[in-house]
């Protein structure tokens, strides 16, 4: 009979707002989102820093189930988000909104460790 291995437990630090704050536009769709994938309770926003975009960095969200291994989760303004360490290091002290507008609309993120950022709003420099 096969022995089954032990899934340990997901290993997660707790951030707070100095990483990353979401603003109540942000929070009220994102609330809604997870609220359409029935995962309210337990859902979050995964910010992640990636290379590419006009200015070398940029932004990708995805909302997932939780935090994985060696996230930092924010509970800010009555969501969860998620970020991995090296992330965390780009966003730290953004300010996480959200806008209906036609053009310019989405997630938008706010960080004053951008240097350099494009006109489109979606990379930037640190």
């Amino acid at each position: 009979m096969p022995e089954f291995a032990h899934v340990s437990e997901i290993q997660y630090k707790l951030g707070n707002e100095t990483l990353i704050k979401v603003l109540d536009g942000a929070s009220e769709k994102l609330r809604s989102l997870l609220k359409k994938q029935g995962r309210l309770e337990h859902g979050a926003l995964r910010v992640a820093v990636i290379g590419g975009g006009c200015s070398g960095l940029q932004y990708k969200m995805d909302l997932v189930d939780g935090p994985a291994n060696r996230d930092i989760m924010v509970k800010s303004n009555e969501v969860r988000v998620v970020i991995d360490p090296k992330s965390a290091l780009f966003v730290t002290g953004s300010e996480l909104d959200f806008s209906d507008d036609l053009q310019q609309g989405g997630f938008k993120v706010t960080n004053p460790n951008a240097v350099v950022t494009c006109s489109c709003g979606e990379s930037f420099a640190a």
